[in-house]
């Protein structure tokens, strides 16, 4: 029986893959939305400027501080404080996830331990950090690898884990050595699920931003974001939320364009 409207029979059906055009408009209408209902609560009146800012009023704040507050040399200490923060975690995060994902002894000696300190507030430890890093760089870095590197490493190690035993059996059979099953099966089997799983580790990198730059910052846009909590500017907070946003979407898409050229086979880089 032929379908009345088939283009709603394909978008609801699940896992069905739809149209880059399909998705623009669903990406389209999904900000549409946002601004749609932000600007009916503002503009119409239904939430005060001191909740909630109008948009206009953000966009404005946001080009102000670019232009006339020095807000680029913000973005980029914090950028920096990010990115070095995520390297840090993700280099250690990388090859203990692994071995745990592949050696149940390793899984057995690291398993409680990590999960017994990844349940401890990253916030809870910036006494502890001043007294080891001080408050400089140094400290806000800490934060955010700590931070990173225990949401890192349980995906790592579940990524690992995943690859089945009869792969590693198939290798042993071809006279594969135990080195070589790990260096040359696990890991490059691994590796765009490991790339997936930092894409998800930045993200979490930029939400420990604020907390990072909580104690003595005077630069980065987590001090912005505080300073103008202080001062009740609240298009500022919103316009310091905005750029923290768009900078996580553009590192999402860096680790997606890493996916889809180097892992084309990679079903999970369309899929999400």
């Amino acid at each position: 029986m032929k379908h009345r409207f088939p283009f709603l029979r394909d978008i609801t059906r699940p896992k069905e893959p739809v149209s880059r055009r399909v998705a623009l408009l669903a990406l389209w209408t999904t900000v549409a939305s946002f601004f749609g209902i932000w600007g009916l609560l503002t503009y119409g009146g239904y939430v005060g400027g001191i909740f909630l800012p109008k948009p206009h009023k953000v966009l404005v704040e946001l080009f102000n501080l670019f232009i006339h507050e020095g807000f680029l040399l913000d973005v980029w200490i914090s950028t920096s404080v990010v990115v070095t923060g995520f390297l840090i975690a993700s280099a250690a995060a990388i090859p203990l996830g692994m071995l745990m994902g592949s050696y149940k002894i390793v899984f057995a000696m690291a398993d409680i331990p990590v999960n017994f300190v990844r349940y401890i507030p990253v916030s809870g430890l910036i006494p502890l950090l001043i007294l080891w890093f001080g408050i400089d760089y140094a400290q806000k870095v800490a934060v955010i690898a700590i931070g990173t590197f225990f949401l890192e490493v349980l995906m790592i190690a579940d990524t690992s884990a995943a690859i089945t035993k009869e792969i590693v059996d198939t290798s042993y059979t071809l006279g594969a050595n135990r080195l070589t099953v790990l260096t040359k099966v696990l890991i490059p089997a691994a590796l765009p699920g490991v790339v997936d799983n930092l894409r998800i580790g930045m993200s979490g990198a930029w939400t420990y931003l604020v907390i990072a730059e909580l104690v003595a910052a005077d630069h980065g846009i987590g001090y912005r974001i505080l300073n103008a909590m202080r001062g009740l500017k609240v298009a500022e907070i919103f316009a310091g939320l905005l750029t923290i946003g768009l900078l996580g979407v553009l590192f999402a898409r860096l680790f997606k364009l890493i996916l889809t050229w180097g892992f084309p086979w990679y079903e999970q880089a369309e899929a999400r």
